[in-house]
C-alpha cells in the first residue's frame, strides 16, 4: 500500500483548501482530493484511489483547538451525507452547524449538491497553491442564464 509522503504537510494543505469553502456550501473528501496533484514519481492511478481516504484522515486530525479556524463540518461524503456515526455527538454537531448555515437535508439526511455544492476557490488561488480546480459536485450548471428546452 502506498504511504502518504508527508502527513503533516498534506493535512495542512487539506485544511487550507477546506478554509476556502464558504459558509452555506459543502464539499466532499473526493472533491478536495481531486484538487491535489500526485507527488512527483508517484503512480497517479494508485494515488487517486487513496487520496480521498487521506483527506478523510486529515479531517479526522482536526483538533478542538483548530475547530474555530477549519470549517470541518462543511466536508461530507460523495453521497451527500455526514460520514460520522449518525447518533454520535460529533455528527449531531456537524448537522447542527450545517443547518445553522442554511443547508438543508432531505428525508434521507442527504445534502443536494446542485443547491449546496461548492464549485471551488478562485483559479488564481489554485494556481498559487499548485492545485487543480476541483471537479464539480453539481449535476447541472450553477445559477445563471440557461438554454431553454423546446422539446
Amino acid at each position: 500500500m502506498m504511504a502518504l509522503p508527508d502527513p503533516e504537510t498534506f493535512n495542512l494543505l487539506v485544511w487550507d483548501i477546506v478554509r476556502q469553502v464558504p459558509e452555506g456550501q459543502v464539499t466532499t473528501f473526493g472533491q478536495i482530493a481531486s484538487m491535489i496533484p500526485a507527488p512527483e514519481g508517484v503512480d497517479s492511478d494508485g494515488y487517486s484511489r487513496l487520496v480521498p481516504r487521506w483527506v478523510g484522515d486529515a479531517m479526522n486530525a482536526v483538533s478542538w483547538k483548530d475547530d474555530k479556524t477549519i470549517p470541518w463540518h462543511r466536508v461530507i461524503n460523495s453521497r451527500g451525507m455526514i460520514s460520522l456515526p449518525p447518533e454520535s455527538q460529533t455528527a449531531a454537531l456537524q448537522r447542527a452547524r450545517l443547518r445553522h448555515e442554511g443547508i438543508e437535508f432531505n428525508g434521507k439526511e442527504q445534502v443536494d449538491f446542485d443547491r449546496w455544492g461548492w464549485e471551488g476557490p478562485e483559479m488564481a488561488w489554485c494556481d498559487e497553491m499548485g492545485l487543480y480546480m476541483p471537479k464539480s459536485l453539481r449535476s447541472r450548471p450553477a445559477d445563471g442564464p440557461q438554454q431553454m428546452h423546446l422539446f
